[in-house]
């Protein structure tokens, strides 16, 4: 199953961080989603700096496997466990309940928030924008949609439970 996570679940945004930030902005403003979330440190870094605000924020304190100095974001902290790899239930229902109570979160996870990209796909409403980090290429910017929503579902599903 890693294989098919290692294609963009979106739009690549090639290029510098500076760019891919502000062509995240434009789309943002010419098409305001619902929700709007960022998973990874680098990421988060980079959009808070370009003045976004982010409804959700998923960090793991690392950027490549490497300690970085906690993201500065100003918002509550939920702090759960997420072995990498893996989707945790205490972090997806953190993200269910940032989704649903139309809270702004950052989700502060103790492991890897790599995956945690799924649960936000199946959690989100519709024509929210999801951003992640393509390590070394780009940016990659997700709408959530009913066709990458069932995706997701479907994927998750097939996941092997711990």
């Amino acid at each position: 199953m890693r294989g098919e996570l290692k294609a963009p679940l979106g739009e690549l945004y090639r290029g510098e961080p500076a760019d891919t930030v502000a062509r995240l902005k434009r789309k943002l403003r010419d098409h305001p989603p619902p929700q709007f979330a960022v998973v990874g440190d680098f990421v988060a870094a980079n959009v808070l700096a370009a003045g976004l605000s982010p409804h959700i924020v998923v960090v793991d304190n690392k950027t490549l496997r490497m300690d970085v100095e906690p993201v500065k974001h100003g918002l509550k902290e939920v702090c759960v466990p997420n072995e990498a790899a893996t989707i945790n239930a205490e972090a997806w229902l953190a993200l269910r309940a940032a989704v649903t109570l139309k809270r702004r979160v950052a989700v502060v996870v103790e492991g890897e928030e790599d995956l945690l990209v799924l649960p936000l796909l199946a959690e989100m409403p519709i024509g929210s924008v999801i951003a992640y980090g393509q390590p070394h290429e780009g940016l990659v910017v997700v709408t959530v949609s009913e066709e990458r929503r069932d995706w997701a579902r479907e994927f998750l599903n097939r996941m092997e439970m711990k």
